[in-house]
Order: structure tokens, then C-alpha cells, then sequence
């Protein structure tokens, strides 16, 4: 197996960096979730976040008694032409997983950045 650097995880998936000839694979990052493995780079990961945002300020499901379990919501993906179908509740652990996974990486390169001063 490969190694990895992990950035973060959740009970819905994870996010890391590929290593490779003992070098961290910095330029993409891999998720994976769902039996789902997306490698991409910090801009596809933004519009992948702003995408996740959108699709659950579009959920209208408080009344709903199926709640958090139908599968009917559409989420974009940075590839054009692929979408997701995803309940309330995995569109909810996927931008916690997004979201935690962007946070580490602005964080590694704002600490690799004070470091180099």
C-alpha cells in the first residue's frame, strides 16, 4: 500500500496527501468517501466546498418524516457533467469533511510559511 499523509477525517470519509519517493504529493488531495475517491486540487476542493454549501442551504427538510435518509439531492462536483445524489445527513458529514480538510491545509501552509522566516 501506499503511503499517505492524512490531513483529516471523519466517520464519513477521509482526506490526505499521496507520498511518493518519500516526497508529500502537496499539488491534489485525495478523498474519499462513500466508496468514493475524488483527487483534487486546492481550487476544485474550494468549488467543491462553495458547491456542498449550496446544496445544503438548498435542503428544506424540517417537516420532512424521512429526514437525513432520502436520497434526492443533487450535489455538484468540480467535474463538469458528475453529480452526486446525497440525503441531508451524508451532505452534512461531506462538508464537515471538506470543510476540515480545507482548514488543515491552510493551516500546514500558513505554519510552513512562518517557519521558513
Amino acid at each position: 500500500m501506499a503511503q499517505i499523509e492524512q490531513l483529516y477525517h471523519n466517520d464519513f470519509g477521509v482526506a490526505f496527501y499521496w507520498i511518493k519517493n518519500d516526497r508529500v504529493l502537496r499539488e491534489r488531495v485525495q478523498l474519499v468517501f462513500k466508496e468514493t475517491g475524488f483527487y483534487l486540487s486546492f481550487s476544485e476542493l474550494m468549488k467543491f466546498s462553495a458547491n456542498i454549501e449550496t446544496t445544503c442551504g438548498n435542503i428544506k427538510c424540517s417537516d420532512c418524516e424521512l429526514r437525513g435518509h432520502c436520497h434526492k439531492f443533487l450535489l455538484e462536483t468540480p467535474f463538469p457533467g458528475l453529480e452526486l445524489a446525497v440525503s441531508e445527513s451524508e451532505a452534512i458529514q461531506l462538508k464537515d469533511l471538506v470543510s476540515g480538510t480545507l482548514f488543515q491545509v491552510q493551516l500546514n501552509d500558513y505554519l510552513d510559511d512562518v517557519c521558513k522566516n
